[in-house]
């Protein structure tokens, strides 16, 4: 199946690793031009180095996100070098666990900053172009907190709820302009911060990590963890011209783990 993405320009938030990592490359992999885009710049230069080996345009940016200017420099940076932005995956970091309550407003300020108003402008400043060509993709990951809260991610569960109500007014505004906002929830996913969180787990429990991870494999119907490959797979389908009537929409990228119906 051809996915209509040779020679768009795919900016990915959080590439230098882990799920945006997996998300650059199966983009790359469908012929897209990849902006590899992190706060670690020597990890966006790992990722670009190794798309660029297997034959895809890529290249690797600095940002800060919840920095305005910062963001506007990546735009432009981004637009100089790979073309105008055809498709932004909004994939940022998250906030230590915490409760929900008695969380000081300084610190959910300084969150909303990097993961909530980033995205909201970092995907106004995308999208007059998008909407005068008439394609682009939004593509926002969020968490599982967002469908079922997730117990010590109060901050996480709160901020990244925010873009679902975002995502879904987004869609409606742009949808007539043939762009899509989507966003995608992540289940387990096997990468190095999601192993590394086992291990601590197991260390404060006292258990090895394979008994830790037994728990939540008992709740996956898949039975694993899934690999960023996957996630970035069904993100780069609701980033194609396949996906043209995909709008509005939250996708679920768990192995059936989620129990909810809704």
């Amino acid at each position: 199946m051809d996915l209509g993405l040779s020679g768009r320009t795919a900016l990915v938030l959080g590439s230098g690793g882990g799920i945006g990592g997996g998300i650059a490359e199966a983009l790359a992999a469908e012929g897209a031009h990849v902006a590899c885009a992190d706060r670690n710049l020597a990890a966006a230069q790992a990722c670009a180095s190794a798309l660029a080996s297997s034959g895809a345009t890529a290249r690797p940016f600095a940002v800060d996100l919840g920095e305005r200017q910062r963001e506007r420099e990546l735009i432009a940076q981004v637009q100089d070098t790979l073309g105008p932005v055809d498709i932004l995956v909004n994939n940022t970091g998250g906030p230590p666990s915490s409760t929900a309550t008695g969380v000081p407003v300084e610190t959910w300020r300084v969150y909303f900053e990097s993961m909530v108003a980033s995205v909201i402008h970092l995907s106004d400043l995308v999208l007059p172009a998008m909407r005068a060509r008439g394609w682009g993709r939004l593509v926002t990951s969020t968490s599982s907190g967002v469908v079922v809260p997730i117990p010590m991610l109060g901050i996480s569960n709160t901020l990244r709820s925010a873009l679902l109500g975002w995502s879904k007014t987004v869609a409606r505004e742009v949808g007539p302009d043939g762009v899509t906002s989507n966003v995608v929830v992540p289940g387990r996913i096997a990468t190095q911060s999601a192993i590394d969180r086992d291990v601590l787990r197991a260390e404060q429990q006292n258990r090895t990590v394979e008994e830790v991870q037994h728990d939540y494999l008992v709740r996956i119907p898949a039975r694993r963890y899934g690999t960023p490959r996957e996630y970035g797979d069904a993100v780069t389908f609701l980033a194609s011209a396949r996906a043209a009537y995909i709008n509005g929409a939250v996708l679920r990228v768990d192995g059936g783990m989620i129990e909810s119906i809704f």
